[in-house]
């Protein structure tokens, strides 16, 4: 093991992603479509009810229904399996997306390898291929998933061979730098077509990613051919017909076609794209048909809370609900149909009364690219280790009353602290085991609104607690403080001011103490925040846009001594004076426990699937990262479509035991926020 990398648990927590519980749905497409209004088909569950299972497509024919392959996360990353089966893939990548299997080949999104030069701003997704002995795919029963969602070590030892197997067979269809998206494979398998950036880094849009459509021979990758500009999720009809989903001029997120001539060369112009479906309601990540002019949508209509899964005619200009028929109140997915069109699937929450997890583990385990690094996910948000790491503190539901709640470490037990307030944003006391000190008060308030910072003292046995709060309410916005390693002071972020800088308060009285219990610590017409003390005293790192004041979102990380002297920035994304670095949004600064590394959440690393195909992230470019204290030696530790953010460091390596408690799975998650129905 490199004892110069980082070491111990990191606990995070990612928006929305504790909640899902997908699994893959079907349910027949009957020849008359109108059917579907008096008599829907019965929907048929085609994955185990462990973990989450999404993006899938058919492999088989329809008389062969069950025979899908998907992305699933029981491992601990998103992971393509076939049946209940993991494949082989690209070794040491940690995240995989919109597999597709044509002629034994597995086509399959994975985001492993960094541009060269780990160039900022640019999405490590791309598009490989792998040959797959199909036969040699179906793992004995022996292999089974333990009942608690981890794979047991004989599948463990099964994949690790298969992988070894196919090392050699995987290859990279996406050119050096070139990023790539959502493939769709023609209906003879010698075409290929995927939004791409090309070698445009990310624009920094995470709403439409207004990416280009583009077709390639599998035969020749590098020979491509843009179709058009501004498109995502392609999808084919066939050899020369290519659907394909991007937001309107009109606000509508539609779908648009291209028909290309039967002998269509790749050397020529393609046709202009046309729209298909028409404005007034949404219509995402399209799916066609080979064999007619039907393509299965994911639709959000104005006045209806829910995504649902329709088909559209495009000869007769005309909508067939599906299913809103079949589950009226729960969102649907990324519609997939089989290759003789009998069969149409998508993912959705599989029920609260369905097979399966039921239950929200308190932590889970999430795989870590560093050996000897852990990773966690809290259900929760802002987790804060006790000194000992025997507990964690976290606030379980951000925006509402729930307060505060305490976790073991292994998972394994919970208290609610206090509930009734909005908390947010915890720092516990290196000094007692029993104190955290955390902000009372709306999360996105302006720099006036009366948020306050609290001292919690709780015992856990008797399950008693007591809120103190340090700051004035007529102060402003107070909030993010962090504890001094001696355990007497608070740096905090402040909007006293009128601006948003950071101050130092009295751990105990606060402000209220008599000889004066606060002073400022940065003053400037920006934002300082995020503050976090390190671990020895000597630094505090904070998120600043000090460097760019009229960007409320260009944050980086800077350092400075306890008393605002020798300020620092870290520059992360490139040199200082690059033409990016002033791109850079990081938040959520924290220490190792030795004070050489730094672990924050970052843009860097672009956007590593459609957004608009999740449910709501406010911003799924949150990715975690790690960086020597001056900016060297920076490693990436999560890849997903998800936000992620919020992380604490614990330099004990903790691990949790097997038993699942936690919340029920109710499937609480929201459409994306920015999607309006009301244009």
């Amino acid at each position: 093991m490199d004892m110069d990398m980082p070491l111990g648990t990191i606990v995070f927590s990612t928006v929305g992603r504790p909640n899902y519980g997908f699994d893959v749905f079907s349910t027949a497409i009957p020849l008359d479509l109108h059917q579907l209004s008096t008599a829907p088909p019965a929907e048929h569950r085609l994955t185990d009810g462990i973990s989450v299972n999404f993006n899938a497509q058919f492999v088989g024919p329809d008389d062969d229904l069950h025979r899908i392959v998907y992305v699933s996360e029981r491992n601990g990353l998103p992971q393509i399996y076939l049946g209940s089966d993991p494949l082989p893939t690209a070794p040491g990548s940690l995240f995989h997306d919109r597999p597709v299997i044509k002629d034994g080949r597995l086509y399959f999104i994975s985001a492993h390898q960094p541009p060269t030069g780990s160039v900022p701003f640019r999405s490590w997704s791309a598009l490989y291929t792998v040959q797959l002995d199909l036969d040699q795919c179906h793992v004995s029963s022996e292999s089974r998933l333990t009942p608690d969602g981890c794979a047991d070590s004989l599948s463990k030892s099964i994949q690790l061979d298969l992988d070894q197997r196919q090392v050699s067979t995987v290859s990279r269809l996406t050119p050096d730098d070139y990023v790539d998206y959502s493939p769709s494979l023609s209906q003879s398998g010698d075409l290929v077509t995927v939004a791409s950036y090309g070698s445009r880094p990310w624009s920094g849009e995470f709403h439409d990613l207004e990416t280009d459509i583009v077709v390639f021979r599998v035969s020749d990758p590098a020979n491509r051919r843009v179709l058009c500009s501004h498109g995502g999720w392609p999808t084919w009809s066939g050899d020369s017909t290519v659907y394909f989903h991007r937001q309107a001029d009109d606000g509508w997120w539609s779908v648009f076609v291209v028909d290309l001539p039967s002998n269509f060369d790749l050397s020529a112009a393609a046709p202009a794209p046309r729209r298909v479906t028409p404005p007034g309601v949404h219509c995402f990540t399209p799916a066609a048909m080979h064999d007619r002019r039907q393509i299965a949508v994911a639709t959000r209509r104005k006045g209806e809370a829910h995504r649902h899964i329709e088909i559209f005619d495009v000869e007769l200009n005309k909508f067939y609900q599906i299913t809103k028929f079949l589950n009226p109140n729960v969102h649907h997915y990324n519609p997939f149909v089989s290759p003789n069109s009998g069969f149409i699937g998508y993912h959705r929450f599989r029920g609260e009364s369905g097979d399966g997890d039921s239950i929200i583990p308190n932590l889970d385990v999430v795989s870590s690219p560093i050996k000897g690094l852990g990773m966690l996910r809290v259900n929760g948000s802002f987790p804060a280790f006790s000194p000992s790491g025997d507990l964690i503190a976290f606030n379980p539901d951000i925006g509402s009353n729930t307060g505060m709640d305490v976790v073991k470490s292994d998972g394994s037990q919970r208290w609610t602290v206090f509930k009734g307030r909005m908390a947010f944003y915890n720092a516990w006391s290196p000094k007692e085991e029993n104190v955290v000190f955390t902000s009372i008060g709306p999360i996105f308030g302006p720099v006036k609104a009366t948020v306050q910072i609290a001292r919690v003292s709780f015992d856990l046995i008797k399950g008693e607690s007591q809120v103190k709060i340090l700051t004035k309410e007529e102060s402003g916005n107070n909030a993010f403080p962090s504890c001094s390693p001696d355990g007497k002071s608070l740096v905090f972020r402040s909007g006293r001011s009128g601006h948003k800088n950071l101050y130092v308060l009295d751990a105990v009285e606060g402000e209220f103490k008599k000889d004066g219990g606060i002073r400022q610590v940065t003053d400037g017409p920006w934002i300082d925040t995020m503050p976090s003390w390190s671990p020895d005293g000597s630094l505090i790192a904070f998120s600043s846009n000090r460097h760019n004041p009229a960007n409320p979102e260009a944050f980086s990380i800077y350092v400075m001594s306890p008393d605002g002297s020798n300020v620092r920035r870290i520059f992360v994304a490139g040199g200082e004076g690059s033409e990016e670095v002033d791109r850079e949004r990081i938040n959520h600064v924290c220490f190792s426990a030795d004070c050489k590394w730094l672990l924050f959440t970052s843009n860097i690393g672009g956007v590593t699937a459609d957004p608009v195909s999740f449910p709501n992230q406010f911003q799924p470019y949150g990715d975690l990262y790690v960086c020597r204290l001056d900016g060297s030696g920076l490693r990436r530790l999560t890849w997903s479509g998800y936000e992620n953010g919020t992380p604490a460091w614990h330099p004990k390596a903790l691990g949790l035991n097997n038993v699942k408690e936690g919340n029920k799975l109710l499937g609480r998650f929201d459409e994306p926020l920015w999607i309006q129905c009301d244009l």
